[in-house]
């Protein structure tokens, strides 16, 4: 759904879904500050409290605000779900649309002539240095033929493997013998 506020305050933007506050930031020395921008930009795409399961099995979300139309939440199938999430957290690569010719004092280079969005390959390559899109031993191009969705057959495979099943459970950010320090 489109937004209805425009930021018309400097330094902020909003485009294609994505806002942007360039002029949020805070002091080297200001550590409640620092660990509240840390929590706000490491929070997870979707609160848990806003997403359940109903009788059916189908994935239930509740918006954060209604919409227009008075729609309150959206009820989808688990794999719906998946991929709605999965298109907010990675992106998929988009073809760049067709662009006049940049000015003469911009390079093809600049930021707003690159493509926007990479591919989930790319994504795991730049963060975790693995690359997907080649084979290991080969070098021929990979491609994924099969996603592994249902609980009780990834942990079967993981425990085949050695790995751990479950992940390890969550500790607080900071303990408070650490705050005094």
């Amino acid at each position: 759904m489109p937004r209805d506020t425009d930021f018309k305050q400097p330094l902020c933007a909003d485009s294609n879904g994505l806002s942007l506050h360039a002029a949020v930031r805070c002091g080297a020395d200001d550590r409640q500050a620092l660990e509240q921008l840390c929590r706000y930009i490491t929070r997870p795409a979707l609160a848990n409290e806003r997403v359940q399961t109903n009788a059916a099995g189908q994935v239930v979300l509740k918006l954060k605000t209604a919409w227009r139309d008075g729609t309150t939440h959206l009820v989808m199938s688990p794999l719906e779900f998946m991929q709605r999430l999965a298109a907010l957290v990675v992106p998929q690569e988009a073809e760049a649309p067709a662009q006049a010719a940049p000015p003469a004092e911009c390079e093809a280079g600049c930021a707003h002539h690159r493509p926007v969005r990479l591919s989930w390959a790319k994504l795991f390559k730049r963060v975790f240095d693995l690359d997907l899109e080649h084979g290991p031993n080969c070098g021929g191009e990979l491609k994924v033929i099969a996603a592994i969705l249902e609980q009780p057959v990834i942990e079967k495979i993981l425990t085949h493997l050695g790995l751990q099943a479950r992940a390890p459970p969550r500790a607080p950010a900071r303990g408070q013998a650490l705050q005094a320090a």
